[in-house]
């Protein structure tokens, strides 16, 4: 399936993996690119000095086309700016922050950029800076997420903005894939489903947590302090919540959630650690590799949009 996404990416299909910390790593970046979509390696809160090595690992595993997510309050942020033009990285994903003091060195290096937005506002201010897509991502999503839900976000973007749109948030499917092009979207981002990949190197007792979890088992913590987070219920949120409705401070909320994401996806805690999950988590219920993964959703979304 062609669009103006696969043409920009040099991909062959328009799905792009989510750039999630600790677990977007090269093994997993290097399958989603060689199985035809658009892997990406999650800097998270990382040093450059493990994002250059990361780059050159998921080189090591594919030729084809692959990028970074920077998370923009990195303090390193600065650095990993240079470190991926100098490894030749293709495409840049970005959140938590404003990209707009790399474009300059990015765009001159040749690098595609695309932020996530989770606002109208925001996807124009984002264009007006002279980026080459938005990724629109809906409340649905796992991890940090904003208020308008994928369904009424991606086609308000899409009206607002000339450039492509990635619709993120709530997909997991051919269908949720076909939905998404029928809104005005040229590609889709998923985190949720690469979770469980097989080629995932994230620790087993939290792949068995979203393989079991029913549409009502995620949680968003972090509502009062505007941090809004989405994840799989278990002690850790209840306790959260629990101090957030009694008022605590958001120094003493961070003690709680630091090291949590490590905890879950490295050392398999899935009673203190971060289980950040969609809501699409209740669908997805099988291991597959990410060329399966990939085959299975083209195929449906094809048989639905009538491309064959």
């Amino acid at each position: 399936m062609k669009t103006k996404m696969t043409e920009l990416f040099g991909i062959d299909y328009p799905i792009i993996q989510g750039g999630m910390a600790w677990v977007a790593e090269y093994h997993l970046a290097a399958a989603v690119s060689e199985a035809g979509g658009l892997g990406i390696i999650g800097a998270g809160g990382a040093p450059a000095s493990f994002v250059r090595e990361q780059i050159q690992k998921t080189k090591e595993l594919t030729n084809k086309p692959f990028g970074v997510n920077v998370m923009l309050m990195n303090p390193e942020a600065d650095e990993i700016a240079k470190v991926i033009v100098e490894e030749g990285v293709r495409v840049v994903t970005t959140g938590a922050g404003n990209p707009g003091k790399y474009l300059a060195a990015w765009k001159e290096a040749g690098i595609k950029v695309a932020p996530v937005v989770a606002s109208v506002a925001l996807a124009r201010m984002m264009e007006r800076a002279g980026v080459d897509a938005v990724i629109a991502e809906g409340t649905e999503s796992g991890g940090h997420i904003g208020s308008a839900t994928t369904m009424t976000l991606v086609p308000q973007v899409v009206d607002a903005v000339s450039i492509p749109v990635i619709a993120a948030g709530g997909i997991a499917d051919g269908r949720g894939f076909a939905a998404a092009m029928m809104l005005g979207a040229e590609a889709v981002q998923m985190g949720t489903r690469f979770v469980v990949a097989k080629e995932s190197i994230v620790h087993e007792n939290y792949k068995k947590k979203i393989l079991a979890a029913k549409d009502i088992d995620s949680e968003v913590t972090g509502m009062t302090h505007g941090h809004p987070v989405r994840q799989i219920r278990n002690n850790m949120t209840r306790e959260y919540l629990k101090l957030e409705k009694a008022g605590a401070p958001f120094e003493e909320l961070e003690q709680l959630t630091l090291g949590a994401l490590r905890k879950a996806v490295v050392e398999g805690d899935t009673v203190g650690g971060t289980l950040m999950a969609g809501q699409i988590a209740g669908m997805v219920k099988e291991e597959m590799t990410c060329a399966e993964m990939m085959q299975e959703i083209m195929t449906q979304a094809e048989t639905l949009l009538k491309c064959k």
